[in-house]
């Protein structure tokens, strides 16, 4: 995962960001008490969108409590957890220990191979509670990695392989609700696909690593085309979201949609822009 998915903090009233952390940290803990320190490090922003969805969507009775950290020692901070949130931990877990044999096979990346390493037993306990997950996972990445090899140029081809790995998260339960839970997770997986290669792009260029958009991001226009097909996908995204009876954290969660995944993207456009400045001041 890659941290896109987060709240707009400054639009969100104070107690609904008190319920956002306590379900963050209930994901924090969830993943140390199950996985140790090795595991906590896999915790994101984007697995707590997930764990806000269904808890919003299922309802299941949620345990709140206190607790301390490293990051919080002196405060105690609220703390909400339920059977989402432990699955929402495994689904971390599973999906880093593949992201990093995948970079490990890829780049030859040492540290993301010694990650996987520590990953590795607690990864194996999870295969058989959720094969067809780790089978598409494993599939999808797979896929991923040959057609960037190939130097594939279809960008909403590599997006929607991306896009169905976290459609497999999503479907939390084969009920009433999952393909509108698939499709929501198809298209967020596709903007956070195109996102992060919007944002990685010069330096992948610089190291000569694959990215869908190296030959598109010298043009003019690069930026207002890339937003327009981040729109698409959102778009699709939260048209599937409002089709679900969440009434729960519906406040939550639309912060997140409408606004907070479009933090990153700005803030990369408005470094872009600066840089653009000086180099036309200097070039004066």
């Amino acid at each position: 995962m890659f941290g896109y998915v987060v709240m707009n903090k400054p639009e969100m009233k104070f107690k609904d960001f008190d319920i956002y952390r306590s379900f963050y940290c209930g994901l924090c803990r969830e993943l140390r008490e199950k996985y140790g320190i090795s595991g906590q490090l896999t915790l994101t922003y984007d697995m707590t969108f997930v764990i806000l969805v269904l808890s919003g969507l299922y309802e299941p009775p949620t345990r709140k409590g206190t607790t301390h950290c490293i990051v919080h020692p002196l405060r105690a901070q609220q703390v909400r957890k339920n059977d989402i949130t432990e699955y929402a931990a495994d689904m971390n877990l599973l999906l880093t220990y593949y992201k990093c044999i995948d970079d490990w096979n890829d780049e030859k990346n040492f540290f993301r191979l010694g990650y996987a390493k520590l990953l590795e037993k607690k990864n194996s306990a999870l295969v058989p509670r959720y094969r067809k997950k780790v089978k598409s996972i494993v599939s999808h990445l797979a896929q991923l990695s040959a057609w960037e090899k190939a130097g594939e140029t279809d960008i909403d081809k590599m997006a929607g392989c991306f896009g169905k790995i976290m459609e497999e998260i999503f479907a939390y339960r084969e009920d009433e609700w999952v393909l509108s839970l698939r499709r929501m997770g198809f298209f967020l997986g596709k903007f956070i696909y195109l996102l992060d290669a919007y944002e990685d792009v010069e330096k992948d260029v610089e190291s000569g690593s694959y990215n869908p958009f190296s030959k598109d991001y010298i043009m003019e226009g690069f930026e207002e085309q890339v937003r327009h097909i981040l729109i698409l996908m959102l778009a699709e995204a939260c048209r599937e979201f409002e089709k679900l009876p969440i009434i729960k954290y519906a406040d939550i969660l639309r912060n997140i949609l409408y606004s907070g995944v479009w933090l990153r993207f700005e803030a990369v456009s408005k470094k872009r822009r600066e840089v653009r400045e000086k180099e036309h001041v200097r070039s004066i």
